[in-house]
């Protein structure tokens, strides 16, 4: 346990950004499977809205450092493939 004030502090701020960090992961996931139930469902326009704010969410997490930006650009390749193939 810190017993010096800044350590203490530090604790505080490190646990406030884990869990904004985890937000911003949480929610990419859920887009993604937003995007898929939307392919699935065959529905064209809500296909192209969830992908655009699955992208949008991908690069504000990449610069922020939540997610490394390889991994943000194979998701958004991954999502680009699942929406060619869906024929939108």
């Amino acid at each position: 346990m810190a017993n010096i004030k800044q350590q203490k502090k530090r604790i505080r701020i490190t646990a406030r950004e884990r869990m904004e960090n985890l937000r911003y992961r949480s929610t990419a996931k859920t887009l993604a499977k937003r995007l898929q139930s939307a392919v699935d469902a065959g529905e064209a326009d809500r296909v192209a809205q969830e992908h655009r704010e699955l992208v949008r969410w991908l690069d504000k997490s990449a610069a922020r450092g939540v997610i490394h930006r390889n991994t943000v650009a194979r998701r958004k390749a991954s999502a680009a493939r699942l929406v060619a193939r869906s024929g939108s």
